[in-house]
């Protein structure tokens, strides 16, 4: 476990890094909580048996995460699984800082395993970036499932962003109605990224296209995603009302997001594929 030493001297390097900030833990669904700093998404699932979480981020950012899942009424130490969208930094770099805090077992999409427990050795494009190791206590692949106290939470494989990285999906009781949840890996085909002729990662335009097709298929109530701004948080989060109807369930957002990004991969693929043509 972590000293509250420790703990204290993170939280004195948090104020040292802008231009991340907390943010009010807050229901979201059902057994579903946000937990996440401003710009970092993590999400706790509660369960009689324990609890799941989503995404460590930075290892400054684990207290952040412990003040928010507290002042929600829960307790660290109940977190059972440790889960990931995908193995970039802001998203599992206090992976090994959160399993020691709670214990956890850590799964991970096959692709993004090594990257996890070498410390983020191996990763296409960011090759300077490095964090602490975290062992991975068990290897997924596309649609296994992860169940713990009645929830099913199914890692569906959807790469390009990175080679493991995971859209996690599940099922929520809210209001004597039941919704579905997604969570996106991500989208995105980030800066400097080479979708032709790319000798690191030559299947990354395949895998791209894969994911889209898969992001299309899925059923979509509550979107949400890797980064808060994926899916409007800010926003939403200002529009929660005690009595009022949920912001957070929004299939349509989720549809146009999806669509706005295959459109910026298609146009970014056609870029490249025409200036390699010259």
């Amino acid at each position: 476990m972590l000293s509250l030493s420790a703990l204290s001297l993170t939280m004195a390097l948090v104020g040292q890094l802008p231009p991340d900030s907390a943010f009010p833990g807050h229901k979201i669904a059902g057994n579903t909580y946000y937990v996440g700093s401003k710009a970092l998404a993590s999400y706790l699932i509660t369960t009689p048996e324990g609890h799941i979480l989503i995404n460590s981020s930075f290892e400054e950012t684990v207290p952040l995460i412990r003040a928010s899942v507290e002042s929600l009424g829960f307790k660290m130490q109940d977190v059972k699984i440790l889960l990931a969208s995908h193995a970039h930094s802001d998203h599992v770099a206090g992976h090994a800082a959160m399993k020691e805090l709670t214990g956890a077992k850590v799964y991970v999409m096959k692709g993004d395993d090594t990257v996890i427990e070498s410390g983020g050795v191996g990763q296409y494009m960011y090759t300077d970036s490095r964090w602490p190791p975290c062992k991975v206590d068990k290897v997924l692949a596309d649609k296994d499932e992860v169940k713990l106290g009645g929830t099913t939470l199914v890692a569906r494989r959807t790469p390009g962003h990175t080679r493991g990285c995971t859209t996690w999906t599940w099922r929520v009781a809210d209001g004597g109605k039941t919704y579905d949840v997604v969570v996106i890996g991500s989208p995105n085909v980030n800066p400097g990224y080479r979708l032709v002729d790319n000798k690191d990662y030559p299947e990354i335009a395949d895998d791209f296209a894969s994911t889209f097709k898969i992001l299309k298929s899925l059923p979509c109530d509550v979107f949400l995603g890797a980064h808060g701004d994926y899916y409007g948080m800010l926003a939403k989060y200002d529009q929660l009302k005690p009595a009022g109807k949920n912001p957070f369930i929004d299939p349509d957002g989720y549809r146009d997001y999806v669509e706005l990004k295959e459109k910026a991969f298609q146009k970014t693929l056609a870029e490249q594929k025409f200036a390699g043509g010259k």
